[in-house]
């Protein structure tokens, strides 16, 4: 039984380790050259708050996966609903740090939001904790939003001539 949780807590970290690589190059370049609010966290923060959160809807997924007997027809929404904001969450960096594309990362931010909200909403009647666990994420969030509506705002996308 140790396998279904080490893999299911580890998945979210697959998406967070191509970010890393994504975001190696523009944090140096790119992003330093942006405008933002003095309520920025520090670069150095991010991958440990992503650790944080990763292992934690990780290990949240699994809880339910366990209470729900594995992927079950009980399963598909609450599994799919996470799978699904999985899959914005990592679709995030490649939009912000990679195309450049602030306005689309943010719509794409707002849908995680609501994606997250709707996961956790499914999540509140099968397991408590790990409903819980995906507080502190819809919190960074909420943060991470305001961030990028703030960057988005403050760095005019340059229109092509």
């Amino acid at each position: 039984m140790w396998l279904p949780m080490i893999g299911l807590t580890a998945l979210p970290h697959l998406g967070g380790l191509y970010g890393g690589y994504v975001t190696r190059r523009e944090v140096k370049t790119w992003y330093t050259a942006l405008q933002k609010p003095s309520w920025c966290p520090p670069n150095a923060a991010f991958p440990v708050a992503w650790t944080c959160l990763y292992t934690g809807m990780g290990f949240g997924s699994y809880l339910i996966w366990k209470e729900l007997g594995g992927f079950t027809e009980d399963a598909l929404v609450p599994l799919g609903l996470y799978g699904l904001q999985l899959s914005l969450n990592w679709a995030w960096t490649p939009i912000f740090f990679g195309a450049h594309k602030l306005k689309w990362a943010m719509i794409e931010l707002l849908l995680l939001n609501g994606t997250v909200a709707a996961t956790m909403w499914s999540w509140y009647s099968i397991n408590r904790t790990a409903f819980l666990l995906m507080v502190p994420y819809l919190s960074w969030l909420c943060l991470a939003t305001s961030l990028n509506y703030c960057v988005w705002r403050d760095n005019p996308e340059k229109k092509k001539e």
